[in-house]
């Protein structure tokens, strides 16, 4: 993760669902709770925007075009890339649909 890298923001243990936009603004350094394990790090991020609308693991799931989203077949991990058609996909998924004027 690089700086200025955008984040999806993911719940991942009470109903698991992307619920948000961040940004990052540091690179990885080493996690201070974890001093003597080179492989512990963390990023700092800042918040961008929240979704209208959580994207629910059960939703990504069901959309065929994030099939092969690596939280689908991997969902342990903690950080995984994005491509730039899903993170834009996701995104739409959490907004609400404009209302058409009458």
């Amino acid at each position: 993760m690089r700086l200025g890298d955008q984040v999806l923001f993911y719940h991942s243990v009470t109903n698991p669902a992307v619920v948000g936009l961040a940004r990052v603004v540091e690179e990885a350094y080493q996690d201070p709770t974890v001093p003597d394990d080179q492989r512990w790090v963390v990023v700092e991020l800042e918040p961008v925007m929240a979704f209208d609308l959580p994207v629910a693991l059960s939703q990504i799931k069901s959309e065929p075009l994030l099939a092969n989203l690596s939280l689908i077949r991997q969902s342990r991990l903690s950080v995984m890339p994005v491509r730039p058609d899903e993170f834009e996909l996701i995104l739409k998924m959490g907004q609400k649909p404009m209302m058409k004027p009458e």
